[in-house]
């Protein structure tokens, strides 16, 4: 037999559904629960005493004699051993009232339902975000003032490119970054044709400027410097925006080797970040018809930035990432470290077996541990090869 504290546990996973039909307005009360423990007569007879107790505790705790909550509909049977005795057919909660009480949902409810009406009076477009996550509006509580306040500046601006700490809300720089994760669903709904729909990133992804990433550049010809500069950095975006007429790029991902290149003609280097922030050289337009060399570590890491890097541009071609290198210095290898087993479908026949060796062999050798003097015959030898 059900007893009081089963019934509000189970009348608590209704909770969300009571509240999704307080928006669209449909009717879910009175709502009887399925299952109540019918007793077979066979128990009654058994265990008499302990069941008129506990359906003593189940009248005690109903509406009838508390004034709220759960309804029982008796039904009384006969029976030649017991006499005649009341048992529970059914169980219902009649009101939204009763409910609410039961659980101790008073207040909760009463937040919700204000900040759900103004809600849904201002942005009727959240109302599918609504019936998603009607929790939502109880946990934000009064924080909604401010919430609004975002949703209507975004809703007439949904392109600001500000600064967060520019916008001109009247609310507080933080609060915009603690409550992230639900400005961003509800922006989802509110400007759904104006945002970033591959960027995942809130900033990039509603518009907002942000702390980009450098690009460093050195221009390697001293013959054909930058403005007067052989060494500038910049903001990706502004790096997306340039015409560089040199033939050839060179990405390396050691940030000392970069600094340590050596003169080359009609080159420039690249280093984004060193490792996997080659994506940000993803989809730069000018770097189409360059030739680019990508010089990585020997080991599982740096085949995968290759075959990141190659899947950016087609044309990519390694450097020093061979077996002849690796034999060279071979006595300064070390154990190298785990990867994922990804499939790496852009490299080629001798870079896949040299791959396969290194996972093989749990081995790396780091580009530092090349000597200077051999990493510029190769790259001398490489540009003389690409100028004939």
């Amino acid at each position: 037999m059900i007893t009081p504290d089963e019934i509000k546990t189970t009348a608590l996973k209704w909770w969300r559904e009571v509240l999704q039909n307080d928006i669209t307005q449909e009717p879910f009360f009175p709502k009887s629960f399925n299952r109540i423990g019918k007793i077979k007569p066979g128990e009654t007879i058994n265990n008499f005493e302990q069941i008129q107790g506990s359906l003593s505790v189940l009248r005690q705790n109903s509406k009838e004699k508390i004034g709220y909550g759960y309804d029982v509909i008796w039904n009384e049977t006969n029976n030649q051993k017991i006499g005649r005795n009341l048992f529970p057919s059914r169980i219902t909660i009649a009101s939204q009232a009763d409910y609410l009480k039961l659980l101790k949902k008073e207040r909760e409810f009463k937040v919700f339902k204000f900040w759900s009406l103004k809600i849904l009076e201002e942005f009727p477009e959240l109302k599918a975000w609504m019936l998603s996550s009607p929790e939502v509006i109880i946990e934000q509580g009064d924080e909604w003032t401010d919430l609004l306040k975002v949703c209507r500046y975004f809703k007439n601006n949904p392109k600001p490119n500000l600064f967060v700490r520019q916008l001109p809300i009247e609310v507080h720089t933080k609060f915009i970054e603690q409550k992230e994760t639900v400005i961003a669903a509800l922006l989802e709904f509110i400007i759904p044709n104006a945002l970033n729909s591959n960027e995942k990133n809130f900033l990039q992804r509603y518009n907002l400027r942000y702390d980009e990433p450098i690009i460093r550049i050195r221009f390697l010809d001293p013959a054909k410097d930058f403005n007067g500069q052989a060494d500038i950095s910049l903001p990706i975006s502004r790096f997306k925006k340039l015409f560089l007429n040199y033939s050839r790029v060179l990405i390396a991902e050691n940030k000392m080797n970069f600094l340590a290149l050596p003169d080359l003609a009609n080159t420039i280097a690249i280093w984004s970040g060193g490792g996997y922030y080659v994506r940000y050289l993803a989809g730069i337009n000018w770097l189409d018809g360059k030739d680019i060399f990508y010089w990585g570590d020997i080991d599982t890491h740096g085949f995968h930035i290759l075959n990141q890097a190659r899947g950016y541009y087609k044309q990519v071609k390694s450097i020093m990432m061979d077996f002849e290198t690796l034999n060279k210095f071979k006595e300064y290898s070390c154990i190298g470290s785990s990867t994922n087993n990804l499939q790496l479908d852009f490299l080629n026949k001798e870079e896949s077996e040299l791959y396969s060796y290194l996972k093989q062999n749990n081995l790396r050798l780091e580009q530092e541990k090349i000597s200077n003097s051999y990493a510029n015959e190769c790259l001398m030898n490489v540009i003389n090869d690409t100028t004939k």
